[in-house]
């Protein structure tokens, strides 16, 4: 049987950012306080709890005066920062530099919209960390949509400017901005700021095309992820033979009966060390237990061996481009405050 795993799947840059940001930590002992699943990947929180890494809440930050507490790649809105200046923590802040000028756009929208009376609305998921940091950076309500239904909620009678949590689809974000413009007393008064992470929407075109080479594919994510939710529907609409599975332990041998093929893809919050040990498990379950597991991109029987978890660092995904942040609507430069990486 070919067993491929995708190339391009595996942590984004700023996943990859925060966990070597955490191991570096961890690595000179004690313990490091992650405010929340420093990744929505349960399996790869495991690994480094083992580390030492110890996952709080908010409302349990009372107690860590004189530790240090980590701020994921999602980020935090300022009261986080002020409460932790104010109880003694120490900071290690590795929130993504996308998502850390996306708060600073948010800011920038509401400014705009603050003397003309407009509202600011934000494509994203309600209660996800980063949409918390986002609707935080100011006092004003910023109003939150996850679907086209939800245009019912703005007043189209007032200017709006439209933004989107960085991992969200291209495509559910066009539809509502041209919703938006269909509906708006001037279309004229929607301002469309595309800010979602191109290194997560690229992957949509790209990972359809890989789900329709196999037979059989295996999405591989957390249950938590939602940029995770967004590629497997693009992969199971491409293949409808497609699973999302967390780990291997859920493999059934059922879903490979009349295969001759099996691609395995993930998410951007997915280790590649997962995605390998899910290659191996296939080939234990169909009866191919002497298939050489390929490294990411290449197919099993390369004689490649596959990445260690315990050494499974970081560094070792690929980085990748900044969202475009293309701003259209009247009166507007359009700059691009997501240019260039940190």
């Amino acid at each position: 049987m070919n067993i491929e795993i995708d190339d391009k799947s595996g942590f984004c840059f700023g996943v990859v950012r925060a966990i070597t940001e955490a191991e570096k930590a961890l690595a000179g002992g004690g313990t490091v306080y992650s405010l929340g699943d420093i990744v929505h990947n349960r399996i790869e929180v495991q690994r480094l709890e083992e580390l030492g890494l110890r996952t709080v809440t908010h409302e349990e930050m009372p107690r860590l005066a004189g530790k240090r507490l980590f701020i994921r790649a999602h980020g935090e809105p300022p009261t986080t920062y002020r409460e932790a200046e104010r109880l003694g923590i120490e900071l290690i802040d590795a929130t993504c530099p996308v998502v850390a000028r996306l708060q600073k756009r948010v800011v920038r929208a509401h400014e705009e919209m603050r003397p003309v009376g407009g509202q600011v609305v934000i494509l994203g998921k309600r209660g996800h960390a980063e949409v918390v940091g986002l609707t935080g950076q100011v006092e004003e309500p910023t109003l939150v949509i996850e679907r086209e239904e939800e245009l019912d909620l703005l007043d189209f009678s007032r200017p709006i400017f439209f933004l989107s949590q960085t991992t969200q689809s291209i495509a559910l974000f066009e539809r509502l901005a041209e919703g938006m413009r269909r509906r708006a007393a001037n279309p004229d008064d929607v301002k469309v700021a595309d800010t979602i992470c191109r290194q997560v929407s690229n992957r949509e075109e790209h990972l359809a095309a890989f789900a329709r080479r196999f037979d059989v594919v295996l999405f591989v994510c957390g249950r938590k992820s939602s940029n995770g939710k967004v590629l497997y529907e693009v992969c199971r609409t491409a293949n409808p033979r497609c699973h999302n599975i967390e780990e291997a332990a859920e493999l059934r041998p059922e879903w490979f009966a009349g295969a001759e093929s099996v691609g395995i893809c993930g998410a951007t919050s997915t280790p590649k060390w997962l995605m390998q040990q899910v290659a191996r498990a296939v080939a234990s379950l169909t009866d191919n237990p002497e298939a050489a597991i390929p490294r990411a991109g290449e197919k099993a029987g390369g004689g490649q061996t596959d990445d260690n978890p315990a050494d499974g660092k970081a560094g070792d995904s690929q980085t990748g481009d900044n969202p475009a942040d293309k701003t259209t609507g009247s009166n507007h430069t359009g700059g691009n405050p997501a240019g260039g990486k940190a």
